[in-house]
C-alpha cells in the first residue's frame, strides 16, 4: 500500500509542477503582444499625424466629398 500511495503522489506532484510551470508563461505572452500592439499603434499614429500623410488624407476626403454622383 506505501508504493502505490507514493506513486500517487508523485504523479499528482509532477501535474502541479507542470500547471504551475505554464501559468507564467501564458500571461507573459499575452503582456509581450499587448506591448507590441501598444508599440505599433503609437508608430501608426505617428506616421498618420505627420504632415505629409495628413495633407494627402486630407486631398482623399475632400476629393470624395467634391465627387459627383
Amino acid at each position: 500500500m506505501y508504493k502505490a500511495v507514493r506513486a500517487r503522489m508523485r504523479t499528482l506532484v509532477c501535474r502541479v509542477r507542470a500547471a504551475r510551470g505554464d501559468a507564467g508563461m501564458v500571461t507573459s505572452e499575452y503582456a509581450m503582444g499587448i506591448v507590441a500592439a501598444v508599440a505599433f499603434a503609437v508608430v501608426l499614429y505617428k506616421v498618420v499625424t505627420s504632415g505629409e500623410v495628413s495633407e494627402e488624407l486630407q486631398a482623399i476626403v475632400k476629393r470624395a466629398l467634391d465627387a459627383r454622383m
